[in-house]
């Protein structure tokens, strides 16, 4: 009996530098509901977790940092060399997990789900999924990546690649095989094309549109881009942003790897987008571009409350907007929609203290709202 009878369970793994985020943001982008299982794992050691103190009393409180969280680091060095400890670690970590997966599948509206996972096939979460996807990557590309986007040494990304299972040896459980071996475009009509022929129920590409408002300059909506929109985006880039650079329609469809964007229509002409990204149920909205046309505290709630309903919609705890100077001194307007200005170190959970800092561009001020009070993984 399946355990998600309503649902359709996609397991997607792959070795370290393959791109198995990319393409379980494609399979988002194409309607799926995604879940970083990695990211629960380490979420469910923090110190307002249940994994927390079962590790400490396990392992020692060498492992804290002057914060009193477990220095995940410190932990891995632990472990990593010892397949005793390494089991039992897991053996703390996973039922917490699955038990995570559960739920927030459970609750999801969406029909696809997708569970990202780099040690998917060792659990049991691979036995409850429809399919399981493997994303596969030359070496030699796994090695750049990880030196190039980690900044690891070349000695080190040659160690981790070596660790791992040959990526060959996931073959024989896959459904599909994603070659993540040159452009973004051709991994992108990987993923469709896979999308298309085994869920062919699901509609690909639609994007909906939020109702419309009239306003003084006309009817506005908010609508979700595709990659069919790549170039109206990067047209929008070049004269909205303060560096009025346009970036190529390659590096918007790279862009699509690691974000969402929704522009803002004032009858037919795009005048506004907002990126933003959805990681470990924390909202980060990494770039707001407003035609200097259009009043902020008219036009900018439009956009804001489309990407928070979506951003519930996947099950988000926090929204973490970060402002452009020139935007974050209208600061009736961000109280008026619930938000607070706050330093990352502010930030009262560990998740979205790291989400904050690893997001945040430079220069700009971060504002905080809290979408849900129940958060997962939380102490029992």
């Amino acid at each position: 009996m399946r355990k998600w009878p309503n649902k359709y369970v996609i397991g997607l793994t792959g070795n370290i530098g393959t791109g198995k985020s990319v393409v379980r943001r494609m399979l988002e982008h194409l309607g799926a509901y995604g879940i970083d299982a990695d990211a629960l794992a380490h979420r469910a050691i923090a110190k307002d977790a249940p994994g927390y103190e079962k590790v400490v009393e396990t392992f020692g409180r060498f492992l804290l940092a002057p914060d009193e969280q477990i220095d995940r680091a410190k932990l891995g060095r632990t472990v990593f060399s010892d397949p005793d400890a390494l089991a039992t670690l897991e053996g703390i970590i996973h039922p917490l997990v699955i038990q995570a997966v559960d739920l927030l599948i459970k609750r999801a509206p969406q029909k696809v789900v997708v569970i990202e996972a780099i040690k998917l096939l060792e659990t049991d979460i691979a036995d409850m999924c429809d399919a399981i996807w493997v994303v596969y990557t030359p070496p030699e590309i796994q090695l750049q990546r990880l030196m190039f986007n980690r900044n690891m040494t070349e000695k080190d990304a040659r160690q981790r690649i070596a660790s791992q299972i040959p990526q060959e040896s996931r073959f024989g459980r896959a459904s599909v095989i994603i070659k993540n071996v040159s452009t973004y475009q051709e991994t992108w009509r990987q993923v469709t094309s896979e999308w298309q022929r085994h869920i062919p129920s699901k509609p690909v590409g639609e994007h909906p549109v939020s109702q419309p408002v009239r306003l003084p300059l006309g009817e506005v909506n908010v609508q979700r881009a595709g990659p069919k929109h790549v170039k109206e985006i990067a047209r929008l880039y070049k004269e909205l942003s303060p560096e009025k650079k346009e970036p190529s329609p390659s590096d918007i469809m790279e862009a699509f790897g690691e974000k969402a964007f929704l522009l803002l229509r004032v009858e037919n002409n795009i005048m506004g987008v907002l990126a933003w990204q959805v990681e470990n149920l924390v909202s980060r909205t990494t770039e707001i571009l407003l035609d200097p046309a259009l009043a902020p505290a008219q036009y900018l709630p439009i956009l804001i409350r489309e990407m928070e309903h979506a951003s519930t919609d996947l099950q988000c705890e926090a929204s973490l907007i970060f402002v452009p100077p020139h935007l974050s001194q209208h600061d009736s307007l961000w109280n008026s929609l619930g938000y607070v200005e706050k330093k990352p170190a502010e930030l009262n959970i560990l998740a979205w203290q790291e989400a904050a800092e690893d997001s945040m561009p430079k220069d700009s001020v971060l504002f905080f709202k809290q979408l849900r009070p129940d958060r997962v993984l939380k102490p029992i």
